[in-house]
């Protein structure tokens, strides 16, 4: 089996040191043979928490490095700079790899598929049932957009890099949803679903409300095509780090 790693992985974070201990750990137990050479860039937004320190502790195990970040989509493409493989993944700071099969299936699947994009469903174990619903719904959304056209969130997007580059990465402007404004740009035929989860928290229902997040993800879908509604600050980071 190969040792040299066709992926980098970038992880956006901002005092994220209660939760990113497990999201690191799931991805060192992943079965993706590289996955030790692999380059993991921690793109820390001014941490206060030891954020980044806590990453560093888990080069033994990752090949890891903390680069300075800001806002998600500023973090992800300072990342996706300095990769030089063929393929990245963006991955939240909340999430965790319950399947430890994840990545090695993503990476195949875009290679037998020649896939731009591939992203996976999220689940949200410890939430609510109405947390848990909406995720749910979130997932059923996923999948009818391979209909019509891509919606991906960041939680887990895994990229053809030159692909990447060439839809101009992510909106550093947008205030939010900039994850759902670049899979919009993915031709239909070259985005799938792998099968499984990540593990995410309901933290975001906590801050925002249900009734707020669900009004403004409605409103994200009617105003597409409208950029300025992205630019706009949605209060959606307020108080989240």
């Amino acid at each position: 089996m190969t040792t040299n790693s066709k992926l980098t992985i970038v992880i956006p974070a901002k005092n994220e040191a209660k939760l990113l201990p497990r999201l690191l750990d799931s991805l060192a137990r992943q079965d993706y043979s590289p996955i030790r050479d692999t380059k993991v860039y921690v793109a820390d937004a001014g941490s206060t928490d030891g954020t980044p320190d806590i990453a560093r502790s888990f080069a033994g195990r990752l090949d890891i490095e903390v680069i300075p970040g800001g806002m998600p989509s500023v973090g992800r493409n300072a990342g996706a700079r300095r990769a030089a493989t063929p393929y990245v993944l963006f991955i939240d700071a909340d999430i965790e790899l319950d399947d430890p099969t994840l990545v090695r299936r993503a990476v195949e699947l875009m290679e037998r598929k020649r896939l731009h994009c591939v992203t996976t469903n999220i689940r949200c174990p410890q939430g609510e049932i109405l947390d848990r619903f909406l995720y749910e719904g979130n997932n059923v959304m996923q999948w009818l957009s391979r209909l019509y056209r891509p919606f991906s969130t960041g939680m887990f997007m895994l990229f053809d890099r030159q692909q990447f580059m060439w839809l101009g990465g992510f909106h550093e402007q947008a205030q939010f949803a900039e994850d759902y404004l670049l899979s919009q740009k993915v031709a239909r035929r070259r985005f799938c679903i792998v099968s499984g989860r990540v593990l995410t928290t309901n933290r975001r229902f906590q801050k925002m409300g249900h009734f707020r997040l669900v009004r403004l993800f409605l409103n994200t879908a009617l105003h597409t095509w409208t950029e300025s509604f992205f630019l706009r600050d949605h209060k959606y980071w307020e108080g989240q780090a």
